[in-house]
């Protein structure tokens, strides 16, 4: 029952195989996985493949780094997916300040807009976070996100952020990075957050997990994770499996 929370099986780098990927995951166990669309191409082929599998399910929404190229219409469109049967959330959506195609200012605009927008039509947001912590959080609090909550996609940031986050309705999302070797950070933080907090997830076909890093990643390898969880929280794989699982279903509404 392993529940991949964040994947990007409409990439570029699925192209020829996403068939053959998708019945690899399901023999590893893996049940129900949320593909995340980030710009006008990708939430196509988010839908698509929602469309195609019962068990998939999308999330739509505008990746912080296009910020610049997300139009009004863009937003009316997303607004309109939201009431589509396999849209589970919103995102991913957020702050990028590592790359610099968009502002600052437009990235932050683009964050609250949708955030307003997922309020409206209530459904959870997904969070891009990558250098800017404190200024995700100054958002999400001013904008009054804990009435939807979401997920902090493939954490990385500290366990005070952490709980600032989970205050606010945020579930916690860990992928591959929590199973590199010299990943001080993301295990100190997998250890301490609350179990009702916790998702997992691969972000593929980016941050393979160990042994594969640097390697292509795919939904089968959230299992890599779900047993790196289960050994820095000293429970079963199977518990780890069970909670992750019933957490994402809560959040998503699926039943």
């Amino acid at each position: 029952m392993l529940f991949d929370t964040h994947a990007h099986l409409n990439a570029d780098q699925f192209e020829e195989d996403v068939e053959e990927v998708i019945k690899r995951a399901q023999a590893e166990g893996v049940t129900n996985i949320v593909v995340v669309g980030f710009d006008e191409k990708t939430i196509k082929g988010a839908l698509q493949l929602a469309e195609d599998y019962e068990f998939i399910y999308a999330a739509v929404g505008w990746h912080p780094v296009d910020a610049i190229d997300m139009t009004e219409k863009h937003l009316a469109w997303l607004e309109e997916l939201a009431s589509h049967p396999k849209v589970v959330a919103l995102g991913e959506m957020g702050l990028d300040y590592y790359w610099d195609k968009s502002p600052k200012e437009v990235q932050q605009e683009v964050f609250r807009k949708q955030i307003q927008l997922a309020r409206k039509v209530k459904l959870p947001i997904i969070i891009h976070n990558r250098d800017a912590h404190e200024d995700i959080v100054k958002i999400l609090k001013e904008e009054h996100a804990h009435e939807i909550g979401g997920i902090m996609h493939c954490f990385g940031s500290s366990l005070e952020i952490a709980k600032q986050c989970i205050s606010m309705n945020f579930f916690i999302s860990f992928g591959g990075p929590v199973t590199f070797k010299n990943a001080k950070r993301p295990k100190e933080v997998a250890k301490e957050i609350p179990l009702e907090w916790l998702l997992i997830e691969t972000d593929c076909p980016y941050l393979a997990p160990h042994p594969y890093r640097g390697k292509r990643n795919e939904p089968s390898y959230v299992k890599l994770v779900a047993e790196t969880i289960a050994e820095l929280k000293e429970m079963t794989y199977d518990e780890v499996v069970q909670v992750t699982n019933d957490n994402a279903k809560r959040l998503f509404a699926i039943i």
